[in-house]
């Protein structure tokens, strides 16, 4: 984990064998810091406190302790005072104080007796131990407090409220800030490589030197080559001034003691540029393994290994890359995981005239990920857009809530790459749901993210999707018909100003979307139609299309178009010209962007709309169920697991136990074991009624002839019996008889466990075409009810529930509810692996989810702990 000034440490449970270490802490600990622990001054007390602790093995389950550069610094214990309330303590080292150790313990305690059933935690705190008081007060879990004279009596709740992680992740970011400035903004930097000239620590040592850096530069290792006037050590610890960086370019068998001697010098970060570690098999990994660990042992940060490097211009140019590409200083921020996608993305920017303010090839993602950069940039002003290219995701949930935040403020841009990969290719739909729900802008190439990039560095997001379109010898048209694949809406003109316009259009037609000023338009009626749109709040973005010809004075004209533009800068402008390389000076300093292509500029415009809509949206409620409601559906589980231990698929009696504490109500049926049986609880349900086989899990039952519907006699429901145990060869087989549900829209929602995204819940068309249509959306918890509502709304068959053609809406809010109930459900029960809701019916005045299939299987799920600074471990917030 992240302390609060950027260092690392480690937080696990307290053995047996750390009797020694505790010790220790106990006795460096001031009279001052013991006395708040205990109360009085006896130091025998403490000692006889820390060995009764280790020697009780259940204690140690319930205590805590934090490494720092290889010892102890603090201590958190929780005792059991009740059935659902433990007592907690903490002790943290005077020259550790101030840096969120109390903060992170009460965290990860919380988590784990959450995760354990005990809900609350108690301290006593003396009144005067302000630190500690604001730990609790600060941490955002519901508290409660009492004074006692002296002493304060404190009672939190161990739930994961939504401001607790709220709280969590600000410190997080502010944290991996602090954390990545050595690597970002680094004052100290050694380069330690071989004696190859021209190698690449040869030439990553020259890009630093030559490339504008003001810092100290040094060079470490006895046969390192020199470079100018550029220092040089045989050993780190040489280095006069505390090292903030290293760069290292050596063979993979020798990166391990450079690192050991960096983190005995206390170097704060490192980039290998080395290959050889996880991208080399399992020998390679293991030697991975060890760099990770010696990094921790001395609190470093480690970038790669097998990286191009690290680039900024914050606070003055830092190339520390071997790249031949280098783009200027700028508002984009660049991660990228292979070394050459790195090498594309810098030569996109370089070649498009994109700034960045920093670039970072992250390599194996050994420890620093695209979840730090993005943690770390999303409160930079120097950062106006980031754009990631990623290809795994180490820790999805928490890049969900990072990106979420990010997007909120500024737009976060992000290419998935290893599509063709089998486990890449079933990540999809989590990416998706990810993206969607973050509001991350998906792009599929290099050429799309610079070109959307460059728009949103410079433009707004456009306040909706109107586009207006402006050119000359009706190339207009094509970027209008491009603009409407692209999800923007060109409007035909008011009369107002199609009359406005009309002088400027003379003897050309066309003013019913794109306008065609004529292939000969002078500047000035350029100008002038330019005027008239972006005034006329009918549009929300401008697209000027400049098709460059002998006698259409093109630069006089986009001069004159970037200074109408920047008159309405709530207007977003975009330029496309064709015919010229060479865009005019004006429209470079105005900072409208150029396009090359009509197709290329809506692409960018597209994505900036739906950006925007997401970003001005509200962000919606959270679904709420009492902790009653999930202790319910929790005992259901236990009392399955109990007869069935290796897990199964639930009959629908359970099924409908385990949904309804969640509000969500399964059609209610009758199981038959005879032919008999299944006439007489059809005359009780009422025909028309269905017949379905009752053997849980089954899937298509209706393609498989295992459903029979509108049974209005006995004697039809008799042989849908007997067909539904001919399909199944059994003659025995129970039935399930269920009121006929008629008309409406058929839906269907369903819920599974991804290995890497966990769970995952999907709405879309139902019935037996849902999987033929694939009409679905997937969200990822948690799910507000705006998540669930845009969702819904994307659906192709979505106007079909609003109401088509006159038809009444259905209660399409009821589905949504049922859609964020069941992603609560996956979310709070983890034994449930699957969950199928197909068909849900909605119609005008409710909804029936005719048939349920649940799949449960233990699970040996470990505590859970909130978005503390985590370096790359996996956090699921519960």
């Amino acid at each position: 984990m992240l302390l609060g000034d950027g260092s690392v440490a480690t937080i696990r449970t307290v053995r047996s064998n750390d009797l020694q270490a505790i010790q220790g802490l106990h006795s460096c600990a001031s009279d001052d810091s013991l006395y708040r622990r205990f109360f009085n001054l006896n130091r025998d007390m403490a000692a006889h406190y820390v060995a009764q602790l280790c020697a009780d093995a259940t204690r140690l389950r319930r205590a805590l302790l934090v490494e720092s550069q290889g010892r102890v610094v603090a201590l958190a214990t929780a005792d059991l005072i009740g059935p659902t309330t433990a007592e907690v303590s903490f002790l943290v080292d005077g020259a550790t104080m101030g840096r969120g150790v109390g903060t992170l313990l009460l965290e990860h305690l919380a988590a784990i007796h959450r995760h354990d059933g005990i809900e609350q935690l108690v301290a006593e705190v003396l009144s005067s131990n302000r630190p500690m008081l604001a730990v609790f007060s600060d941490a955002g879990f519901t508290l409660a407090r009492s004074s006692g004279g002296v002493e304060v009596h404190l009672e939190m709740s161990t739930a994961a409220t939504d401001r607790a992680t709220e709280v969590a992740d600000a410190r997080e970011r502010a944290a991996e800030t602090r954390s990545l400035q050595a690597v970002l903004s680094p004052r100290v930097v050694a380069v330690v490589a071989g004696p190859t000239e021209g190698g690449i620590g040869r030439e990553v040592l020259d890009s630093v030197r030559q490339g504008g850096f003001t810092g100290r530069l040094v060079t470490v290792g006895p046969t390192t080559p020199t470079a100018g006037d550029v220092a040089v050590f045989s050993a780190i610890a040489e280095v006069p001034e505390r090292v903030d960086l290293i760069v290292v370019a050596m063979p993979a068998a020798e990166v391990a003691e450079v690192l050991g001697q960096a983190a005995d010098a206390g170097v704060r970060a490192a980039v290998v540029l080395s290959d050889g570690f996880g991208d080399a098999g399992p020998s390679g990994l293991a030697r991975q393994h060890s760099l990770v660990q010696t990094a921790r042992r001395g609190g470093m940060r480690l970038v790669g290994p097998n990286c191009l490097g690290v680039l900024s211009h914050v606070p003055d140019r830092f190339n520390a890359t071997y790249a031949v590409m280098s783009p200027t200083s700028g508002g984009l921020a660049i991660g990228a995981q292979s070394v050459g996608i790195s090498i594309a993305m810098l030569d996109a920017a370089t070649s498009s005239s994109l700034g960045v303010a920093y670039f970072v090839s992250l390599g194996n993602k050994a420890d620093v990920s695209g979840n730090d950069l993005i943690a770390a940039w999303a409160d930079d002003p120097r950062v106006q857009v980031a754009a990631l290219y990623l290809e795994s995701f180490g820790n999805p949930l928490k890049f969900a809530r990072l990106a979420r935040h990010f997007s909120e403020s500024k737009p976060l841009l992000a290419v998935v790459g290893g599509s063709s990969n089998t486990t890449a290719a079933s990540e999809t739909r989590g990416v998706r749901a990810v993206f969607d729900q973050a509001g991350v802008i998906a792009v599929t190439g290099m050429s799309e993210l610079t070109d959307t990039a460059r728009l949103l560095v410079s433009q707004r997001p456009p306040k909706g999707v109107r586009l207006g379109v402006v050119g000359n010898g009706g190339i207009g048209v094509l970027a209008a018909d491009a603009a409407r694949r692209d999800g923007l809406l060109v409007p035909e003109v008011s009369r107002r100003l199609a009359a406005n316009l009309a002088p400027l259009t003379a003897g050309v037609s066309g003013l019913s979307d794109a306008v065609d000023l004529g292939a000969a338009a002078s500047p000035d009626v350029f100008d002038r139609a330019v005027q008239l749109l972006l005034a006329s709040d009918e549009i929300d973005a401008l697209l000027v299309v400049i098709a460059v010809t002998r006698v259409s004075h093109f630069s006089e004209t986009a001069d004159r178009v970037a200074t109408a533009a920047a008159a309405h800068p709530d207007i977003t402008v975009a330029m496309v010209i064709l015919g010229s390389t060479d865009p005019p000076k004006a429209v470079g300093r105005s900072g409208i962007p150029v396009f090359s292509s009509a197709d290329a500029a809506t692409r960018a415009l597209g994505h900036a709309a739906r950006y925007g809509a997401w970003r001005d949206a509200p962000r919606g409620a959270h679904f709420t169920v009492e902790r009653s409601a999930v202790e319910q559906a929790r005992t259901v589980i236990d009392e399955i697991l109990i007869q069935q231990a290796e897990g199964c698929w639930l009959p629908a009696e359970q099924a409908t136990a385990l949904l309804s504490p969640y509000g969500v109500k399964p059609l209610p049926g009758l199981v038959a074991r005879s032919k008999e049986e299944a006439v007489r609880q059809a005359r009780t349900t009422g025909f028309p009624v269905v017949a379905k086989a009752a053997s849980p899990g089954i899937a298509h039952k209706t393609e498989q002839g295992l459903v029979a519907t509108g049974l209005r006699k006995p004697q039809e429901v008799r042989a849908a019996v007997d067909g539904i145990r001919r399909v199944l060869r059994d003659g025995a087989a129970p039935v399930l008889i269920q009121r006929q549900v008629g008309g409406g829209i058929e839906l269907a929602i369903r819920g599974y466990r991804d290995p890497t995204f966990g769970p995952i819940v999907m709405v879309g068309a139902g019935g037996v075409e849902s999987e033929v249509l694939a009409d679905q959306k997937f969200l990822l918890p948690p799910v507000t009810d705006l998540d669930a509502s845009r969702a819904l709304r994307s659906l192709r068959i979505w106007p079909l529930l609003d109401g088509y053609r006159g038809s009444p809406p259905a209660d399409y809010p009821a589905v949504e509810r049922i859609v964020q109930a069941v992603t609560r459900l996956m979310q709070d029960i983890a034994e449930v692996r699957e969950l199928d809701l197909n068909p849900v019916i909605a119609h005008r005045d409710g909804v029936s989810c005719v048939d349920v299939k649940v799949r449960v299987l233990p699970t040996d799920a470990s505590f859970d702990s909130l978005a503390a600074p985590s370096l790359n471990s996996r956090d699921t917030l519960r």
